[in-house]
């Protein structure tokens, strides 16, 4: 019972902090359409009018990147939920958190649930939004898509935790984020298929094959069809599991890199 309360009170806690932060949930959503509705019709003259991805279907342009503009959403927020974490060591509330008699693993896990769940927020506004757009998927997808948002908003947020465990200041996280995000929304198949960064370098082509973050992306672009993709479900919850062994590991006072910082 007292797990569950714990469950429940970061959660919370989660929840009231996103809430004070509405600029934060205004820029989550505005960043993705300025995406869609400006930066599409550059990338739609380039790529063609129509992209037949591999689960068969034709479909405009638009309705290619909405995965990828929602992947982008889960993205940023686990980068900003690790930027709460810094916050939060500086100010001494995550030691105190820490040393609670609750395991450690736990409560890393249920920060990292709390900020899914609001990505998952995010992510469905904005799929409701497009589709008042007119850029809609099958009915059905709109169900099976929120399990994919939240298997892909544990990975991020996830690597967002684990990336926290080694900023040893506040200052120094806009350079790692922008290191990190960056790189991985743009060597992805989110704005692009694969078979079209093939044509342009064999070198990109396997990076963004072997990017995480492109199967999380295909992840949710298969689901929000209906369709399910075995090998993006494989490493989604295998890098959820690698990044969420490498936060426990940083957290860990005796092990990680807390103790390196005093």
């Amino acid at each position: 019972m007292i797990w569950l309360i714990a469950l429940q009170a970061i959660c919370t806690r989660e929840a009231l902090r996103f809430v004070h932060q509405r600029g934060r949930f205004i820029a989550a959503l505005v960043r993705p359409l300025v995406w869609l509705v400006v930066f599409a019709a550059g990338f739609r003259a380039a790529l063609g009018l129509s992209i037949i991805p591999p689960y068969q279907t034709y479909i405009t342009y638009e309705t290619y990147i909405v995965p990828g503009l929602c992947g982008m959403i889960l993205l940023f927020n686990g980068m900003q939920s690790s930027l709460s974490l810094v916050y939060d060591r500086e100010m001494g509330s995550m030691r105190l958190l820490l040393t609670s008699p609750l395991p450690r693993w736990w409560l890393l896990t249920c920060k990292l649930v709390g900020s899914t769940l609001i990505s998952v927020l995010q992510g469905v506004v904005f799929l409701a939004i497009a589709a008042a757009f007119g850029i809609t998927a099958p009915w059905q997808g709109y169900l099976t898509v929120i399990p994919a948002l939240f298997l892909g908003g544990l990975m991020l947020g996830a690597l967002g935790l684990a990336l926290s465990s080694t900023i040893k200041q506040l200052e120094n996280f806009a350079g790692v984020m922008n290191f990190v995000i960056f790189p991985m929304f743009f060597l992805s198949t989110a704005l692009y298929p694969l078979w079209k960064m093939a044509e342009s370098s064999e070198l990109l082509h396997d990076i963004c094959a072997l990017n995480p973050f492109s199967h999380a992306v295909e992840l949710i672009r298969f689901a929000l069809y209906g369709k399910l993709e075995p090998m993006a479900l494989a490493v989604v919850i295998a890098c959820t599991a690698l990044f969420m062994a490498l936060a426990l590991w940083g957290y860990d006072p005796a092990r990680g890199l807390i103790r390196k910082k005093g």
